[in-house]
């Protein structure tokens, strides 16, 4: 007995230290909204093992817009998430913000009119005079003087109406509002509605009339960074590859929302997938790189944002936000 106790004991002890050493690094992450395709890349990380294979244990965490996902991060409740780069920016002008924008994602602002097919709406330079209709907490609202300005109309160009989101489809479908405003992001939606009531939809993407800026950013708190920054670059890391397969394998990527979220159809979800990559891969990710954030588009978006909010240039440099360090090779 005085033999084998103390191997049982060191067993135990080995046994114990192998368990702590192999536990995985647990990461909260920030959503800035509802489950949905233009969310996927962390369930896709999740189901697809490659948080996993970064020895990360991730949570998801839900939210209620880019303002309350940026409150979170910066008060510690999560560690990283995804959030619009302007809320990141106006909350930096006012406030020591302790949150940086570490990998870009969507490279395009995803502000759009829809109209019907058949309107005389053709272009954005046809958008004077007519009844348009918005959700009353969308940030396209903010924007949507400055993409007037950018085409030389005046801010009260159109009539606008604001209602509830999901009524946004149905006025157009019925003919109560010549344009609505949405985010590209919704395009399978209305084109869906559109089907059944007989009709097609055209979409006037704001980014091809002038509004050039960074939007939807993945961001991190910066005592995330600072605390455990491998932790940090081994979540950007898998990230990055969980992007590469949404954007790659829609329809999976579709699934493994469903899978962790079954409310969410996956056939909706692959379409708003295929819908929102357009914001992530295109001609910017193609010359710049993936996730990368340049200095002049950086400059450029706060631009947008601060005039969008009533704020000097001078209140920020856009540069003090973005952290470069975690960036995979």
């Amino acid at each position: 007995m005085r033999t084998r106790f103390p191997r049982m004991a060191v067993l135990a002890l080995s046994l114990s230290i192998s368990s702590i050493a192999s536990a995985a690094d647990k990461v909260v992450f920030q959503l800035d909204w509802l489950p949905g395709g233009d969310k996927a890349p962390v369930y896709v990380g999740i189901q697809q093992g490659y948080f996993q294979a970064e020895d990360l244990d991730v949570s998801i965490a839900s939210g209620r817009g880019s303002t309350d996902a940026v409150t979170k991060m910066a008060t510690g409740q999560s560690d990283v998430g995804t959030a619009d780069i302007g809320a990141l920016m106006a909350a930096k002008a006012q406030d020591d913000v302790p949150v940086s924008a570490v990998y870009a994602f969507f490279t395009q602002a995803p502000h759009a009119f829809f109209t019907l097919a058949d309107s005389d709406i053709e272009s954005i330079k046809d958008i004077p005079g007519k009844k348009v209709a918005t959700s009353p907490f969308t940030s396209s609202n903010a924007f949507l003087p400055l993409v007037l300005e950018e085409n030389g109309m005046p801010a009260d160009a159109v009539t606008l109406t604001k209602t509830d989101p999901g009524a946004l489809g149905p006025m157009l479908m019925t003919g109560n509002t010549d344009a609505i405003i949405a985010w590209v992001t919704n395009t399978a939606l209305f084109t869906e509605q559109a089907k059944s009531a007989g009709k097609e939809i055209r979409v006037l993407p704001w980014s091809d009339a002038g509004l050039e800026l960074y939007s939807s950013s993945l961001l991190a708190a910066d005592k995330f960074i600072e605390e455990r920054p491998d932790v940090a670059k081994r979540f950007v890391r898998a990230y990055a590859k969980a992007v590469a397969f949404t954007a790659d394998k829609p329809k999976q990527a579709g699934e493994d929302i469903h899978t962790m979220v079954p409310e969410v159809d996956p056939i909706v979800a692959a379409n708003q997938i295929t819908d929102t990559m357009k914001l992530v891969k295109n001609s910017i990710s193609d010359t710049d790189g993936m996730g990368v954030f340049t200095k002049a588009r950086v400059a450029q978006t706060w631009t947008y944002v601060a005039k969008a909010n009533g704020l000097e240039t001078s209140a920020l440099d856009p540069e003090s936000i973005i952290n470069r360090s975690l960036m995979p090779e």
